[in-house]
Parts: C-alpha cells; structure tokens; sequence
C-alpha cells in the first residue's frame, strides 16, 4: 500500500465560540488519528486558527489537542508542513 499526501486547511479554530471550535477540534484530531499508519506527508495549507498571530513562541489557547496529535505524528516520522 502507498502512503499519501494529506492538504488540510480551513479549521478556522477559536470561532464562532468555545464549545463549537471544541467539538471541531475533536474530530480534526479523530481524523489525524485516522490517517496517522497511511500519511507520508501532512500539509497545513492555512486558517487553522481563526485569529492573526506572529509571535514564534505562541501557543494558541485552546489548541493543545490538535497541537499534541501533531506533535505525534512529527515524532512518527510523517513530515509536517505549516503554510
């Protein structure tokens, strides 16, 4: 079996409020947990968080489950390209 490719984007984290980029968040990281044995490379191609941030050492609030599968799946080995 070939591995794949994965473009994901639009996640738009933090809005409309809490509990609905909560519930989103979730099955971002259901489906990267899905594609984990199958990925050779993940690109994040944009609008993962739904406000503008530039500092190098930011951690956005809220996010840490979806940071912590990507961290994962760094240390897996899969390549992970933030755009």
């Amino acid at each position: 079996m070939s591995k794949k490719i994965y473009f994901l984007s639009d996640f738009h984290l933090g809005a409309p409020d809490h509990a609905a980029s909560l519930e989103r968040e979730k099955i971002i990281v259901r489906f990267l947990d899905e594609i984990k044995n199958d990925a050779a490379e993940l690109f994040l191609v944009g609008d993962m968080f739904d406000f503008w941030y530039e500092y190098k050492k930011v951690v956005p609030k809220g996010s840490v489950r979806l940071l912590g599968k990507l961290a994962e799946l760094s240390d897996a080995g899969i390549p992970i390209h933030f755009l």
